[in-house]
């Protein structure tokens, strides 16, 4: 998976914030995409919810897993891994034309 990486400068952005740019950022890269997965570091929390409690003393945590196995495609990542959210390319699922 493709990793862009984004450093903060001034301001640090809240969740919605990031999540609003790491879209503008998959919509560039990807074109039209969905989010399979995130991670918020300062709430500890994630998207699927629960996905890092069967990964417990593993090197990988459950959302960038669960992101590698459906297809994710880019990772965007806020801070050294602040916020990070999980992008598949919805050309994937299109029917053919």
């Amino acid at each position: 998976m493709k990793i862009h990486r984004i450093a903060s400068t001034g301001t640090a952005p809240d969740f919605d914030a990031a999540l609003k740019r790491a879209s503008a950022v998959a919509d560039g890269q990807l074109g039209e995409n969905m989010l399979l997965s995130w991670y918020d570091r300062e709430r500890d929390l994630e998207s699927p919810a629960h996905a890092s409690e069967c990964h417990v003393g593993c090197p990988t945590r459950g959302y960038w897993d669960y992101a590698l196995n459906r297809g994710g495609a880019l990772a965007v990542d806020f801070d050294d891994g602040r916020f990070v959210f999980c992008f598949r390319p919805l050309g994937d699922f299109a029917p053919p034309q």
